[in-house]
């Protein structure tokens, strides 16, 4: 069966961004996909420190938070949603230090996978932390499922994100993109088309 991962970056597990999850589910539940939703939760979620650890064993060498969690449920997983509450204009920091190892150590695992990103405002800064998630999505060749306009709901408080109908709507569409997308690549393997062939990974350090 399809399986979509959804995360909530949020400390708040029943908050906004899980209203604009919840939304989403209720398509993907309707259309025949399984869901997984992951909580992050309020425990402190070290930040990446550099120290390649990851190299050889493809996850974090850190085991005192949900980092590698996550990257065995990635595993097992066929599409993603990424959520987050905006915070100072950006996604919050405990999705940032989560994604951040995880997509570091794990790359691999992601490839070809679909992923998309939703985000929960208050008010503003919701474009630039939507375009920071997607960010992890073109850097491992994701294809990025869009909706019928920025995948971002708006509000104070769950109640206020249902009035935010044009979001509701647009979370809901985002749904129905990833089951469509999803479905798609599954019939395309069924009729024998392979995924793209990836060249070895070519890094250019620009030092002259």
């Amino acid at each position: 069966m399809i399986k979509v991962l959804l995360i909530n970056g949020s400390p708040r597990p029943k908050g906004c961004t899980y209203t604009a999850l919840n939304e989403i589910i209720k398509v993907l539940d309707l259309e025949g996909i399984e869901t997984e939703l992951f909580q992050v939760g309020s425990d402190p979620i070290r930040g990446c420190t550099a120290c390649r650890g990851c190299s050889n064993i493809d996850r974090c060498i850190f085991d005192d938070d949900p980092v590698n969690i996550v990257i065995d449920k990635a595993k097992e997983a066929d599409g993603f949603v990424f959520g987050s509450p905006v915070h100072y204009g950006a996604a919050s920091g405990h999705i940032k230090s989560l994604l951040d190892r995880v997509f570091y150590s794990s790359r691999d695992i992601f490839a070809n996978k679909p992923g998309a990103a939703v985000v929960s405002s208050r008010r503003g800064g919701a474009s630039a932390a939507l375009d920071q998630l997607n960010k992890y999505f073109t850097g491992c060749g994701m294809p990025v499922v869009s909706s019928q306009y920025w995948n971002m709901v708006h509000g104070n408080t769950p109640e206020e994100v249902r009035q935010d109908l044009e979001g509701m709507q647009t979370c809901r569409t985002l749904g129905r993109n990833m089951a469509w997308l999803l479905k798609s690549i599954q019939a395309g393997k069924e009729a024998g088309i392979q995924y793209p062939v990836r060249e070895p990974r070519v890094v250019t350090n620009f030092i002259r």
